[in-house]
């Protein structure tokens, strides 16, 4: 799927960025005490561009951590770029020293780890807090002397004093970051605002100085609170999986254990109202077990011996006891979790338009600023110290922050927003491409379809046969078909689910049935091939044979010596919610073509029942690639709905790739460009819906960032704007679009999938 990977402020978040990965690199954690806001990751970012070798980079701004794979040999000198642009990189040690030791997005973190850290980084918010609060204060003193007393040496000497205690206390790691950025001569927000808080004491707004200082630093620490809404609506997937597990024991014993320390093949018991800590399958018991946390279904399902579970899925009914098939760092969930996190490093077209924008932007207003300290003296009478005022607004509006964060919020937030209904996105690229596709091609079987054969009607072919009768042929054809693994086979057996007969002589023929002795007497259940080469099929049978096969179902026929006895007809059902997703999807203007490598009869019969128009039958692998190239020709941005197996390359030609089906299948995981986690295929509605959405949302934010700076600039000129509005106007438009982005993880689902259980109808006659 590379050539639709598109490569890819102050905030928090966790972003990637992929550069070039191969296998022989290592992953190194560092700990970046002054990196918390995007300009320093952007910084640190495109410092290490510069080094040869790196794979991946991983930022975590919340925790101040950085994640890099690379070749050992590469690491020093990726710590040292680090250093050169004025940050110091701590590596964190297997055992936590120096940071932590195992990142947040490593599926098989420690959990106690993640604890100690919210606790050390609630702490460190509170006492951020009160040093601001001081700072707040200190800044209201110096004002209050500046407007109530008068003007004397000792008064501005005091007032200088609180000044400059506001400003310390609120700006330290502004001044830090910011002179470290003039040093290398970037113009990231730290960097104006150290010039603009600097010039304006220089010039004796002192008070002001101390109040845009304070301000501003209360204002990116609420900032920076708000955006972590947006991380932990995903991190929030960690707690959903227990931290220990009831595992039995060699000597029989049950005893907790660590998931991290649960083996492939453990047994485990499970109690009602549990999660579910790993995945597995059913051994013992039966339960109805809630999979809302992890494919999004509104609605329990009910499990038994042999149904797979995963974990974080809730079991709500009965004990249960679960052979594991997987560890913890394998898990369904793990890979949910590793899966978002990853994709939020896939920088959005939108925001990378963005990124470019403000490049330019913020360098043009610095230049602007400085023009106006130069010039308007000159050109309009002004005097220096006006003109120096009013280029230090500027300066302060020149930050791009507002601008920045209006997108990765945004985009993180969707992509949250789609994870909790059991969409997995990965990208915000896919996130956005989503609302532009015209035509989704689905494969039949596991996606419009149930993907498991079942028997829909058995028939005698005697109309006069008695209930006794009926019995009897049904008793002879569950006998053979159990004794068979192919699918139909099993179909008939689960179907006709009566008590088998003792089968002797028994022999599969491959490509035509299965044979057996049953009550010393010779029976067959074939095709209807095998029935036409014994000599045994008549004109009557050949009429009631074309009227299931027309229908798309796959034919058996029970026979013995004297004849033709009976016919078991299996198909793959239409899934419940299949016809009312394709007219959601037309409703939403997207067309909807089935491919399938069926005959051509059965593919039309599943269309037309699922309100499909086109269908292309008869599809090998290469030839679904050739009817989506046929698609994007005619149509423009083709999405392909799949298993992410046997589609896969006509998942890697479409625009975007789904994958249905993807709970417990890696294969679909890596194939597509998004997993839709409970198969069901409402959730492609869904999807482009939450595009849309979050399209809209991305531009309203890139909108309201750019007129609120654009007033602010005309009133710094021409108006009279002062630092205090220009710092409100810029940390409030920051507030109102990382609001605005927050508003995608309360996007309601416009539909409910509910789960259909339950046997299917079987039609069951002595008649045709």
């Amino acid at each position: 799927m590379s050539e639709k990977n598109a490569d890819g402020a102050c905030c928090a978040s966790v972003m990637e960025h992929p550069i070039e990965a191969t296998s022989s690199n290592s992953e190194a954690r560092y700990r970046i005490a002054a990196m918390d806001c995007m300009a320093e990751e952007s910084d640190i970012r495109r410092a290490l561009e510069a080094v040869p070798g790196i794979g991946s980079l991983r930022f975590d701004l919340s925790r101040r951590t950085l994640t890099i794979a690379a070749p050992q040999a590469v690491l020093p000198q990726a710590v040292e770029a680090i250093r050169r642009v004025g940050y110091e990189a701590v590596p964190i040690d297997a055992g936590g020293r120096g940071g932590h030791s195992k990142s947040a997005t490593d599926p098989g973190h420690d959990h106690s780890d993640g604890h100690d850290h919210e606790h050390q980084h609630t702490e460190e918010t509170g006492t951020r807090l009160t040093r601001l609060v001081a700072a707040l204060l200190f800044g209201i003193g110096a004002e209050m002397l500046s407007f109530l007393t008068v003007s004397s040496t000792l008064s501005s000497i005091a007032g200088m004093a609180l000044a400059v205690i506001a400003i310390a206390l609120a700006g330290f790691d502004t001044y830090k970051k910011g002179l470290a950025a003039l040093r290398h001569g970037r113009l990231n927000i730290n960097a104006l605002m150290t010039v603009a808080v600097t010039g304006a004491f220089l010039i004796g707004q002192w008070p002001e100085a101390a109040m845009v200082m304070a301000l501003y630093a209360i204002a990116e620490l609420i900032e920076a609170r708000a955006v972590d809404r947006a991380r932990n609506a995903v991190k929030s997937l960690m707690a959903l999986a227990p931290e220990d597990a009831e595992v039995r024991q060699p000597d029989g014993r049950w005893l907790r254990r660590p998931v991290d320390d649960v083996a492939v093949g453990s047994l485990i018991r499970l109690r009602p109202g549990e999660r579910v800590p790993l995945d597995g399958a059913i051994s013992a018991g039966n339960s109805a077990v809630d999979q809302a946390p992890v494919t999004g279904e509104s609605m329990s399902v009910d499990k038994g011996p042999g149904d797979e579970v995963y974990s974080g899925t809730i079991n709500q009914t009965a004990a249960l006891e679960i052979r594991t098939t997987a560890l913890a760092s394998d898990s369904t969930l793990a890979r949910i979790i590793h899966a978002v996190e990853q994709a939020q490093g896939s920088r959005a077209p939108t925001q990378r338009f963005v990124d470019r924008f403000a490049a330019i932007y913020t360098p043009a207003v610095f230049l602007l600023a400085v023009a106006v300290a130069v010039s308007t003296p000159w050109l309009m009478g002004w005097t220096w110290t006006l003109a120096l005022y009013k280029a230090l607004v500027l300066l302060v509006i020149a930050c791009p922050c507002a601008l920045v964060i209006s997108t990765p919020v945004s985009v993180v937030s969707g992509l949250a927003s789609a994870a909790r209904r059991g969409i997995l996105i990965k990208g915000g690229v896919h996130l956005e491409a989503a609302r532009t596709l015209k035509v989704l091609a689905l494969d039949k079987t596991g996606t419009i379809t149930e993907g498991r054969p079942q028997l829909v009607a058995f028939e005698s072919i005697d109309p006069d046969a008695d209930d006794g009768r009926l019995r009897r042929l049904k008793q002879l054809a569950s006998s053979l078909a159990a004794r068979s693994d192919h699918p139909v086979s099993k179909a008939i057996a689960r179907g006709l689910d009566e008590a088998a007969h003792e089968v002797s002589d028994f022999a599969a023929v491959a490509g035509r049935g299965v044979s057996g002795r049953i009550d010393g007497e010779d029976y067959v259940l074939a095709n209807h091939r095998w029935v036409e080469e014994r000599g045994q099929c008549s004109p009557a049978i050949e009429s009631r044979l074309r009227v299931h096969e027309e229908a798309g179902r796959s034919v058996s026929l029970l026979v013995a010596t004297s004849g033709v006895l009976a016919l078991c007809a299996v198909a793959d059902r239409i899934k419940p919610s299949s016809k009312a997703a394709i007219a959601e999807l037309s409703g939403l203007g997207v067309r909807s073509v089935m491919l399938t490598g069926d005959n051509g009869a059965t593919a039309r019969t599943i269309a037309a029942e699922a309100g499909i128009v086109e269908v292309h039958g008869d599809l090998l692998p290469e030839d679904k690639l050739a009817v989506i190239a046929d698609l994007q020709s005619r149509f423009g941005a083709t999405g392909m709905v799949g298993d992410g197996i046997n589609d896969a390359p006509a998942l890697a030609k479409a625009d975007i790739g789904f994958a249905m089906g993807g709970a417990g299948t890696h294969t679909a995981m890596e194939a597509a460009d998004i997993v839709v986690m409970n198969d069901e295929l409402p959730r492609l509605a869904e999807t482009i819906r939450l595009s849309r959405r979050t399209h809209a949302v991305l531009w309203q934010n890139i909108g309201l960032a750019i007129v609120i700076k654009a007033v602010f600039l005309l009133l710094a000129i021409f108006g009279n704007a002062t630092m205090w509005m220009a710092v409100f106007a810029d940390m409030g438009a920051s507030l109102l679009v990382v609001f605005n982005g927050l508003r995608l993880l309360r996007m309601p689902s416009e539909r409910g999938t509910a789960s259909v259980s339950g046997s299917p109808h079987i039609a069951m006659s002595g008649v045709s």
